[in-house]
């Protein structure tokens, strides 16, 4: 998560390795360094294999997933279950140039023993896999025994359930969750509203935007920027709107993220932003503080401070804070997805059915989400925090940070995760969401006028994909 670039690390002598969009971010715990490029439909395999156990044959799991994250986890898995009768065989497909779903989607047609068991689908596509067309492939987690009870055990947020579920159906979760916050420079907010508070920079900011704009003008007072770009307040847009771009089979637009144009023009008009491009290089200046005006805040999850903020705020690295933010949203994700047809096979059905929970729903310390929060991945080193997809979890591990000067940053994302919703989400969200941003920068570059924008928004819809508007 969107275009989260990050690369890839190798993990076969048939290696893929690519920039791949990520949108939960990577965890420092795997491995990143020393990439090689190939082109982007290659694909790289590789056994990761528990001790058998018993006389039992070895049960082989066949793992798709669009970056190293998940196959890491096995390694991890492996060293907490010495008794699994298992073996992974892993693909990875870089989402670069769109070649993940793809590839999975032919991988899942073809069936056979080289089907994917299991298999990963990030926040920008995922309604395709567990609502769309291609949610026919993916198992019930009830028929894997993961029940709903085990969800509410786990205080998983419910607007990941409610992205992975299909008619009342659970078929997919994830490990992360990406609730996001406002994220702020502590030196600016003490010079311009006198604290560095969270509590009290979030009655500055919010609740609404007319808030968050009273902020910007103070801030422009002394000479910075509230956001770096327009891009910082459209994915709170995005996800705070009431409905999603597609309602009874047209395209919709939410009055929320009309708004966006207005909210837009306005960052614009009155200089309130350095006018940066999200995951351009004076967007990640801006993180630095080493862009045309020192910016106060980002809106974002966990995983951007973790990951981004991580490689490219040096120089203010400690001067940061989060706190609420003027609306509820979240951004990201990556959400596991089983097969169904491994319910065929019960050996098949219970090991991924074990695999699965031991990511997305065990509470343990011997856990996955307990590692992942805490950055435990690996024994004896600190690894990165992150926000997790089980409140249960962070409410008992250590989320303070350094970047955010120690703060824990798991007292702000866990509500924010309770006020997400995943109620405005489309299978078609990755391509509209890129022509809508385009027609509010032609907006408020002066290039068209707010007719003019949505007029052409509405037909490029229906140019590339046949979707009339209401």
């Amino acid at each position: 998560m969107k275009s989260m670039k990050r690369v890839l690390a190798g993990v076969s002598t048939l290696v893929l390795m690519s920039s791949a969009l990520a949108a939960c971010g990577g965890n420092s715990n795997s491995s990143n360094a020393n990439a090689t490029t190939a082109p982007a439909a290659t694909t790289a395999a590789e056994a990761t294999t528990a001790p058998a156990a018993g006389t039992g044959e070895k049960v082989t799991i066949n793992l798709y997933s669009f970056t190293d994250e998940i196959p890491n986890m096995t390694k991890k898995y492996m060293e907490v279950h010495p008794e699994a009768n298992v073996e992974f065989k892993t693909t990875i497909v870089a989402t670069t140039d769109g070649a993940y779903q793809p590839a999975l989607d032919q991988a899942l047609a073809a069936g056979g023993k080289d089907a994917p068991d299991i298999y990963a689908a990030e926040g920008a596509f995922v309604l395709k896999y567990t609502q769309g067309d291609a949610s026919t492939f993916a198992a019930n987690y009830a028929d894997l025994g993961l029940t709903d009870q085990m969800v509410k055990d786990a205080g998983i947020a419910q607007y990941s359930v409610d992205i992975g579920s299909k008619d009342g159906q659970l078929k997919g979760l994830g490990y992360q969750a990406t609730g996001g916050a406002f994220i702020y420079r502590r030196s600016l907010a003490k010079e311009v509203f006198g604290t560095d508070d969270p509590a009290a920079i979030k009655t500055e900011i919010g609740p609404g935007w007319d808030k968050f704009f009273s902020a910007a003008e103070k801030l422009k007072a002394k000479g910075y920027a509230a956001v770096s770009g327009d891009g910082d307040v459209w994915h709170a847009v995005e996800n705070s709107s009431d409905k999603g771009w597609i309602v009874d089979g047209k395209l919709h637009i939410d009055p929320k993220r009309e708004e966006f144009l207005d909210l837009s023009k306005k960052l614009k008009d009155n200089g309130y932003y350095n006018d940066t491009t999200d995951w351009q290089e004076a967007w990640f200046a801006d993180m630095n503080g080493t862009g045309a005006k020192p910016v106060f805040g980002f809106f974002g999850p966990a995983w951007l401070i973790n990951y981004t903020f991580k490689d490219h705020a040096k120089d203010t690295s400690g001067d940061w804070a989060v706190t609420e933010p003027p609306t509820g949203f979240f951004w990201g994700g990556t959400w596991l997805l089983a097969n169904k047809d491994v319910t065929k096979d019960d050996a098949k059905k219970q090991a991924v059915a074990d695999f699965i929970k031991w990511v997305t729903l065990d509470t343990s310390e011997t856990g996955l989400q307990y590692n992942w929060a805490n950055g435990t991945m690996k024994d004896g080193e600190q690894g990165t925090k992150d926000s997790v997809a089980s409140s249960v979890v962070m409410d008992k591990s250590n989320g303070e940070i350094a970047m955010l000067g120690g703060q824990n940053m798991f007292d702000i994302f866990v509500p924010a995760n309770a006020n997400a919703s995943g109620n405005n989400l489309t299978a078609f969200d990755e391509t509209i969401n890129k022509l809508w941003r385009d027609q509010v920068r032609e907006y408020t570059a002066g290039n068209k006028d707010r007719a003019k924008a949505i007029e052409t928004f509405k037909q490029q819809v229906k140019d590339q994909l046949n979707i009339d508007s209401e």
